[in-house]
């Protein structure tokens, strides 16, 4: 408040203590004079501070550039929906003419995506992933060998060569997993949150189903071991995968694997199988293997199913250190079109009122390290000796 205020402010105040007065003293027609001129003082007041804090407001904008007005995520991507994903222009958003004019869903909604693609199960978050922004690339790792040392040299003696580190490269090549959503033109018309909430719903799970079997289908493709007993298990830990894997190795099963091991005792009729002792841990269980305990990852069937077979049920027993050894390259680029007039096997757009919402995702996933993961899988499980 300004010195000129402040001065008006003071002589308020005073009026007010002798109108009080002069009614103290039964002085009221000068009481009520003093009233009015009290009455004028305070809009004079008023239209004075109103004409400061527009100056300071004017000032500040100036010396502040006004922030760009933020569009709605859910508003835009809906309206985009609305119009076939073909004002994405307009509202803030790119189409990528690379992929032939496809609306690119914002970031925005790929978070809402990630999100409800985490609330489920995922293996995605068992193995190591890495945002790329080309189709295609190469990886160089090294390959892990075994040192024999220098070599002893008498005086005099010729020194011999060491053997170097060895490397090996992994291509990658971004794929197209798509897949379409019929919708009723009736949704398209509904409130901005019930059309974003279907399409994030949908595209989540669906994203969420491609990633998990192309994950499963990258180990699956490593020979099979079969294990037999616990014994079994026991050396793929300590011998196959070895110490160096020590502190990150996982046994990843399905819910029938769980029931199999769920049952395996000890001599002393104890179940193997126990609570993990640390409550903030995401596994839930730990199966005593020797020394060790080895956290166990249930994945629900409808995730990784067992193969069943004449002899009975293959039931997986994925083993190893996941993020060492497999990547899921993702180039994070959903992209969407509409058609309300296409026709596929099930269904006629324009017959039936509908609107198709055709998805493209693109992903690669890769074993990187085929020593840190073993594809095993179990018809039964006893104990051992």
């Amino acid at each position: 408040m300004n010195k000129k205020l402040l001065e008006l402010l003071d002589k308020i105040n005073a009026k007010k203590v002798d109108v009080k007065n002069l009614v103290d003293a039964g002085k009221l027609d000068e009481a009520t004079t003093a009233k009015a001129e009290l009455v004028n003082m305070q809009k004079q007041f008023d239209l004075l501070k109103d004409l400061s804090e527009e100056e300071g407001a004017q000032a500040k904008a100036t010396a502040q550039p006004k922030a760009p007005e933020k569009v709605d995520a859910v508003k835009a991507f809906a309206n985009a929906a609305r119009h076939g994903f073909k004002n994405a222009a307009a509202l803030g958003e790119s189409i990528n003419t690379e992929l032939g004019g496809a609306y690119v869903v914002p970031q925005d909604i790929q978070t809402q995506i990630n999100k409800k693609r985490e609330a489920t199960f995922s293996l995605a978050s068992l193995v190591a992933t890495e945002k790329v922004s080309t189709n295609s690339g190469s990886r160089t790792f090294k390959k892990r060998s075994q040192y024999t040392g220098f070599t002893k040299v008498g005086e005099g003696g010729k020194i011999g060569a060491v053997d170097g580190p060895k490397f090996e490269k992994v291509d990658y090549s971004i794929e197209k997993y798509a897949g379409y959503l019929p919708v009723t033109n009736e949704l398209l018309a509904d409130s901005d949150q019930n059309i974003t909430a279907v399409l994030t719903d949908w595209l989540a799970n669906d994203d969420l189903a491609t990633r998990n079997k192309l994950i499963y289908d990258a180990i699956n493709a490593l020979d099979a071991v079969q294990f037999s007993t616990l014994d079994d298990i026991k050396r793929a830990i300590n011998v196959t995968l070895g110490s160096k894997f020590a502190g990150s190795v996982k046994i990843v099963t399905n819910d029938d694997g769980l029931q199999l091991i769920d049952m395996l005792k000890d001599k002393n009729g104890n179940y193997i199988l126990k609570p993990n002792a640390d409550q903030t841990s995401p596994m839930k269980n730990v199966l005593a293997v020797g020394t060790s305990s080895i956290p166990v990852v249930v994945v629900p069937n409808e995730v990784i199913a067992s193969k069943g077979g004449a002899t009975g049920q293959n039931i997986p027993f994925i083993i190893g250190s996941l993020t060492d050894a497999v990547r899921l390259f993702d180039r994070q680029q959903i992209t969407l079109k509409v058609s309300d007039e296409a026709a596929t096997s099930d269904f006629n757009a324009f017959e039936e009122d509908l609107t198709l919402i055709r998805a493209i995702d693109r992903l690669d996933v890769k074993v990187v390290d085929r020593d840190a993961v073993i594809n095993g899988y179990a018809k039964d499980l006893t104990v051992g000796e």
